[in-house]
C-alpha cells in the first residue's frame, strides 16, 4: 500500500542528500508517494516566503514529512522555519537517537536516545529588550514557560518510547536546584510519571551540568534521556559529537497529528553542489519515518545497509575520513539493499 508524505528537500546540500535518500528508498522497495514542497531560502525564491501555505497544507493532509536542512534568512521579520513547523503542528517530542557506527573512534558502545520537549521552555520566543536611559537595549529578558500538561506529555512519551523499543532506563535531566519553578515542575512531574512505570522501566535523574559531563565520561550509562527544550538542544548535539558528528544525526519531531523527520545538521552552503555531503543523517531520518508508519523491517534493513556500507565496505564521505561522493555513498547503501 502506497503512503503519501510531504517531501521538503531544503536548502544548500539539502537537495543532494535528499536525492541520495530517495535513491536508497527506491532500492528498498518502499512505496511512498511524495508531495514535493518548499521551505527556507528555496521557498522565498519560488513563493516569496520561507514557509508557504502550500507546504503547511501538504503536511496537514499527509501528516508525515521528510525534511532536509532549511536556511532561515538573516534579518528582522524571519523566524526559524524549523521552529515554526514545530509550533504550527504542535510537534512536542523531538527524538534524537545516537549510536556508534564508525569504528576506531573514542567511543564504541554508544546507543542512546534523547527525547527533548519541543514546544515550551525558553524557545517559546518571549525574548525582548528594554530601554533604560539612553540605551535602547540596556536590559534583555527571556521568559521560560513550562506547563504541567507539557511536562506530563513529554515524559510519558519518553517512557512509552522506552517500552516500545526495548529500552531499560529513562534518565530525567533538569536544573531544579536553581530553576526551582520551571525545572522544578518538570522534575516533580517526571517523578510522578516514573512511578507508573516501576517494575517496567528503571529511572533516575541528573542535573544538566552533571549529565553533560557524564555523557563524555561514560555515555554507555545512558539509555533514554528526557529533558526540556534548551537542555535537549545542547545535549543532543553533544551526544552526536561522541559518534562522529551531525553527519550521522537524524531527528524526529512528533505530534498528535503530524510527524516531521529530518537531518538535524545545517544546510552547509559552503559545500553545496560539490557532491561531497554525507547523506547518512537524512537516510537515518527516513528510517525513523519508516518506523513511525510501521515499516519496521524496512527501517531496520535501511539502517543495516548503511552501517554495512560504512563499516564493512569502507565507503565513507569526507567527514568520516573517506573520499566517497554523496552519490557513491548512496549507491553503496543501495547495493547492500
Amino acid at each position: 500500500m502506497t503512503r503519501e508524505a510531504t517531501l521538503i528537500a531544503g536548502d544548500g546540500i539539502g537537495p543532494e542528500i535528499t536525492q541520495a535518500t530517495l535513491h536508497v528508498l527506491d532500492a528498498l522497495g518502499v512505496q511512498i508517494a511524495w508531495d514535493e514542497e518548499y521551505g527556507g531560502m528555496s521557498a522565498i525564491e519560488k513563493a516569496g516566503t520561507p514557509l508557504p501555505a502550500a507546504t503547511l497544507d501538504s503536511i496537514r493532509r499527509t501528516g508525515l514529512a521528510l525534511k532536509g536542512p532549511l536556511t532561515t534568512p538573516v534579518g528582522d521579520g524571519y523566524r526559524s522555519v524549523t521552529v515554526a513547523l514545530r509550533q504550527e503542528f504542535e510537534l512536542y517530542a523531538n527524538v534524537r537517537p545516537v549510536k556508534s557506527i564508525v569504528p576506531g573512534g573514542r567511543y564504541q558502545n554508544v546507543d542512546l536516545v534523547i527525547v527533548r520537549e519541543n514546544t515550551e521552555g525558553l524557545y517559546v520566543g518571549m525574548d525582548r529588550t528594554f530601554k533604560v536611559g539612553g540605551d535602547p537595549k540596556a536590559l534583555a529578558q527571556a521568559t521560560s514557560v513550562m506547563t504541567r500538561d507539557g511536562c506530563r506529555r513529554i515524559v510519558r512519551y519518553a517512557f512509552e518510547y522506552a517500552k516500545q523499543h526495548g529500552r531499560k532506563k529513562v534518565t530525567v535531566v533538569h536544573k531544579a536546584n536553581i530553576l526551582k519553578a520551571t525545572s522544578g515542575l518538570f522534575l516533580e512531574t517526571a517523578r510522578l510519571i516514573a512511578q507508573e512505570y516501576q517494575g517496567q522501566i528503571a529511572s533516575d535523574d541528573k542535573i544538566v551540568d552533571n549529565a553533560a559531563m557524564q555523557l563524555v565520561i561514560n555515555p554507555a550509562q545512558f539509555d533514554v534521556i528526557v529533558t526540556t527544550n534548551l537542555f535537549g538542544d545542547i545535549l543532543s548535539d553533544e551526544a552526536s559529537g561522541l559518534v562522529g558528528g551531525l553527519g550521522l544525526a537524524p531527528g524526529a519531531n512528533i505530534g498528535e497529528t503530524a510527524a516531521i523527520f529530518e537531518a538535524v545538521h545545517g544546510s552547509a552552503p559552503d559545500i553545496a553542489g560539490q557532491g561531497i555531503a554525507n547523506p547518512s543523517a537524512q537516510m537515518l531520518a527516513a528510517a525513523m519515518l519508516l518506523d513511525h508508519i510501521g515499516e519496521l523491517d524496512a527501517a531496520n534493513r535501511l539502517r543495516g545497509a548503511l552501517e554495512t556500507a560504512i563499516v564493512k565496505d569502507n565507503v565513507r564521505t569526507k567527514d568520516l575520513g573517506g573520499s566517497a561522493s554523496t552519490t557513491e555513498f548512496a549507491r553503496a547503501v543501495a547495493r547492500r539493499l
